[in-house]
């Protein structure tokens, strides 16, 4: 896609402030086991086929937000819903949202969790030029994978995401092996069954086609906290690390998270935030309470995405 040769791209991916998140743990089986698909296009509580007492409209979260979606998560394959908002399934830019794909085809490789990536001049070039959020990585440094997936999910550096497409994709230019990589992402997201999807970004900044569905990004959610590595990352409210210096030397790092519900609801396990003057305010977000986790997603809202996802799961904890 060429993306680090295209500054003029159409959303900016977040703060450039780094951030962390908090530890967190494979999402729990509740104790009704499997649920049933959800139903596309429902804008109401968890019928009672599926255990839970059907509430109607009558009684669901009171948000702004209109692309908002909100799961319980019950095991690796299967969720059940809990509410969804009237525009659920409306494909809009999820902004740096986009990041939790980008980390899941990454961590398809666990054996390269470890293995060291120096930081070229193009990866600092590209947030500069693009205006998108920087986990300011110095050219030279080596960082390994797992590095790199933190920088990337909790300040959400577009520099961190590009150095992870450019290593994970194949081809003989970077150009190529983004593309490549955005291909992996998009054969994922067909995989996760997320119908109302496209990338054709690794950080959220859009070339005009990086869109997707409330009701796709939390189920994109439920899926990335399966794993260990992605949910121990997203939990973190700060993280310090250092890397070997290109002058010999060891530098240090610290990035803090951008995601406020980690510090401001109890059972909060992440997930990510994402912004831009025009994709708006995005949040994927994930709590454990009594046993439970759920899962939701609010995309293309405004500054009262916290609020409305605090909103949402104690709806959710409630029913």
């Amino acid at each position: 896609m060429g993306s680090h040769a295209r500054p003029n791209r159409l959303h900016r991916t977040g703060a450039r402030i780094a951030t962390v998140a908090l530890v967190g743990a494979v999402l729990p089986i509740s104790a009704g086991g499997l649920a049933q698909a959800a139903t596309p296009h429902a804008t109401h509580a968890a019928d009672e086929s599926q255990g839970a007492p059907d509430t109607g409209t009558r009684d669901a979260p009171s948000v702004k937000a209109d692309h908002a979606f909100l799961l319980d998560a019950r095991d690796g394959s299967q969720e059940r819903e809990l509410w969804a908002g009237a525009k659920a399934d409306e494909s809009i830019s999820m902004a740096s949202t986009t990041k939790i794909m980008t980390a899941l085809v990454v961590l398809k490789h666990p054996e390269w969790l470890d293995r060291q990536i120096t930081v070229k001049q193009e990866y600092r070039d590209y947030v500069t030029e693009s205006g998108s959020s920087t986990a300011d990585l110095q050219l030279g440094d080596k960082l390994t994978v797992k590095q790199l997936l933190h920088a990337m999910l909790i300040p959400s550096g577009a520099d961190a995401a590009m150095a992870l497409a450019d290593s994970f994709g194949t081809g003989d230019t970077t150009e190529a092996r983004i593309a490549d990589f955005e291909s992996q992402m998009n054969a994922e997201a067909r995989q996760l069954g997320m119908t109302g999807t496209h990338f054709d970004s690794f950080d959220g900044i859009s070339q005009g086609d990086n869109r997707s569905t409330a009701r796709d990004m939390a189920k994109l959610g439920q899926r990335a906290m399966l794993q260990p590595v992605f949910a121990d990352i997203v939990k973190k409210k700060q993280y310090k690390t250092e890397a070997p210096a290109a002058n010999g030397r060891t530098r240090y790092y610290t990035w803090d998270n951008t995601n406020a519900l980690l510090s401001t609801y109890d059972g909060a396990l992440g997930i990510k935030t994402g912004s831009g003057a025009e994709a708006g305010y995005s949040l994927v977000f994930a709590a454990e309470r009594d046993n439970r986790t759920l899962v939701g997603a609010i995309i293309g809202t405004d500054k009262s995405r916290f609020d409305d996802a605090t909103k949402m799961l104690d709806w959710g904890f409630a029913h």
